[in-house]
């Protein structure tokens, strides 16, 4: 048998027909790329590539090696991701946005417990998009249009973006009755996501000209908080708001949603094997968001 590590690089190089690229993929140098595939050539009395000044080329001999030993490889990677799941069939971890976690999940995560109440659940807050292959992370809620990368996307439910404020913000002698009244008062903005107030204006064939631009913040979440301190107007999920709204701190002026091509998604890494605990968390949150668009 030929040493794992000199096969491990001959494939990688011969996927990427790059030593350099196969150096970066397995973080060692080209030098070590070259030496054990030099070896490995030694061990199999026969040449596996043309060196040329930019790139290498397999030879007949390595087309045909290759073939098998790319199969092997991901015969090894299946059975060592189904063995781990099997593992861990029991538990999950979970990544979510802070606002979504505390907001909507949470409240919620009693009724998953007593559906399921063997299943161990471990949930991280997290900004951003996960890396699963460089942690334990079995699933995450992403919001987005649901064009990553390297997950498969399971469709939850829209966004759905509504005018919100504190009732208090609201003047006895401009009073808000249609859309159009908004004018008077400052409208809160996310940063990254400035197009928002826009185009809901627009939706209701409102020139945005004639509103007041207000604060902008980092995020959906400090644009209610923000609100239901008085601040202005924010565009908020009602869902995510729903403790505000039953204090009284934060009003739904017009349930007209901004029409818009982000929603939210349950993710997890493409190719992996499902576990009994994700097929029951996905059927589970399914469900609950289903619930809610009902009622």
């Amino acid at each position: 048998m030929p040493p794992l590590n000199s096969l491990k690089c001959f494939e990688s190089a011969a996927r990427h027909g790059s030593f350099n690229k196969a150096a970066k993929e397995l973080s060692v140098t080209p030098s070590a790329i070259s030496h054990q595939i030099k070896g490995l050539e030694s061990f199999l009395g026969l040449e596996l590539f043309r060196r040329t000044k930019r790139k290498v080329v397999l030879t007949e001999a390595g087309e045909s090696y290759l073939k098998p030993i790319k199969s092997i490889f991901e015969q090894l990677e299946n059975a060592t991701s189904e063995l781990k799941s099997k593992q861990k069939s029991g538990s999950l971890r979970l990544a979510v946005a802070p606002a979504f976690l505390t907001r909507w999940l949470m409240p919620r995560m009693e009724r998953f417990q007593q559906r399921y109440p063997d299943i161990e659940i471990e949930i991280s807050s997290s900004t951003g998009l996960i890396d699963f292959s460089a942690n334990d992370i079995d699933m995450a809620v992403y919001f987005g249009a649901g064009d990553w990368e390297d997950v498969e996307a399971h469709y939850l439910r829209p966004a759905r973006l509504a005018p919100v404020c504190n009732p208090r913000l609201i003047k006895p002698e401009q009073p808000i009755n249609k859309p159009e009244d908004m004018r008077f008062y400052p409208l809160l903005h996310v940063t990254k996501r400035k197009d928002e107030w826009h185009d809901w204006l627009q939706q209701h064939d409102l020139d945005p000209k004639l509103f007041r631009r207000g604060l902008m913040f980092s995020s959906g979440s400090l644009t209610a908080g923000a609100a239901a301190q008085g601040l202005g107007i924010s565009l908020t999920d009602p869902e995510l708001i729903m403790p505000e709204i039953e204090a009284g701190t934060l009003k739904v002026l017009f349930n007209q949603h901004l029409i818009t091509n982000r929603s939210f998604y349950l993710v997890y890494e493409k190719r992996r094997s499902v576990t009994s605990a994700m097929s029951a968390f996905k059927e589970w949150i399914i469900e609950e968001m289903a619930g809610n668009q009902h009622s």
